[in-house]
């Protein structure tokens, strides 16, 4: 009997150490983001999930929770910052609202094109505002591409910055954004991505500005019938997971992470190339108007702007390495 007892209590041990062993092994990240399931960065992300539980044998995995299930986006930022939330997907434009550095990309016409933007991005340039980010609670992993943004409107094709003028245009939460807007004699009206379908339809706003993708899976194109590709803002979307998450994964789990983050990106970027094209002539045949409009006309009313950046010491700094980087070829 006292054989049997101890036989079973060594079986009881034994099945708690194993349950706890296991427990301990397998770590899940929860990522929140506001995108719709077709969006490339969505699909770049459930990339990312198989590619971590492979190079981690399932000890750490991704669950992700798209289209605003968990939150805006800057909400989730801010779950972010305390450690309720592992991950999320945030616009350059918004983290510059938590990590100033980021503000740079809210400049108009920063790159020459889209390898100029990718230079930086991927260089010292890039990693550097990766880095800094770390100070407000929150440590960059890559960019996605996001594109360029342009402006689509529901009456009035924009062909010019004059044809703006008096118009009230959607903007993310960016005093660049804001201030671009002005400077072109509109009215910048900062609204959620999530309402913004039915602000223009009530007329709420009169246009926004987004990249052909996101026109396109948003559904904006049923409202807005002018599509007007200036190409004024190239806005990185940034991968970031909370310092408070970061910290609590071993040198081994942050490494799975870092990888299957990169390859998730170059992922990302192919689908992103295709999507833009797709988008473009989905929104075309249902009967929206494409233009191609100069853009000489929009950088000059934007000058004020780059002057602002170069006055401020840090901002200053950036621009000018990013303005190095420019006619340089890649490697």
């Amino acid at each position: 009997m006292t054989v049997n007892l101890r036989l079973i209590a060594l079986l009881i041990a034994g099945i708690c150490l194993l349950s706890c062993q296991q427990e301990q092994a397998e770590k899940q990240i929860k990522l929140g983001h506001a995108l719709d399931i077709n969006h490339p960065v969505h699909k770049a992300m459930l990339y990312m999930a198989d590619q971590l539980a492979e190079k981690s044998g399932g000890q750490l995995t991704l669950k992700i929770y798209p289209s605003q299930q968990l939150g805006s986006e800057r909400e989730l930022v801010e779950l972010l910052q305390i450690g309720s939330l592992g991950m999320t997907k945030v616009s350059s434009a918004v983290l510059g609202n938590f990590s100033p550095g980021m503000k740079i990309f809210d400049l108009p016409f920063l790159f020459e094109d889209k390898a100029h933007a990718f230079r930086t991005l991927d260089g010292e340039i890039g990693q550097s505002l990766l880095n800094q980010s770390e100070e407000y609670w929150l440590k960059g992993l890559t960019y996605y591409d996001a594109g360029s943004r342009s402006f689509y409107t529901k009456e009035v094709p924009v062909d010019g910055p004059q044809d703006l003028e008096g118009l009230k245009i959607r903007v993310q939460e960016s005093a660049a954004a804001m201030n671009m807007i002005r400077s072109f004699g509109g009215s910048p009206t900062p609204i959620s991505w999530g309402e913004l379908y039915t602000a223009l339809q009530q007329g709420v706003v009169d246009g926004a500005e987004n990249n052909p993708p996101s026109f396109f899976l948003s559904r904006h194109y049923e409202v807005c019938k002018y599509f007007s590709i200036d190409e004024h803002t190239v806005i990185p979307d940034v991968l970031i997971i909370s310092t408070v998450v970061w910290s609590s994964l071993t040198k081994q789990e942050q490494t799975w992470l870092k990888e299957a983050a990169e390859e998730s990106k170059i992922y990302q970027r192919k689908l992103w190339q295709e999507a833009e094209q797709n988008a473009l002539k989905a929104v075309k045949e249902a009967g929206v108007q494409i233009l191609y409009p100069e853009k000489a006309p929009f950088k000059k009313e934007v000058q004020a702007m780059y002057q602002q950046y170069r006055q401020d010491a840090a901002l200053g700094n950036i621009l000018a390495e990013i303005d190095k980087l420019a006619y340089e070829k890649e490697n």
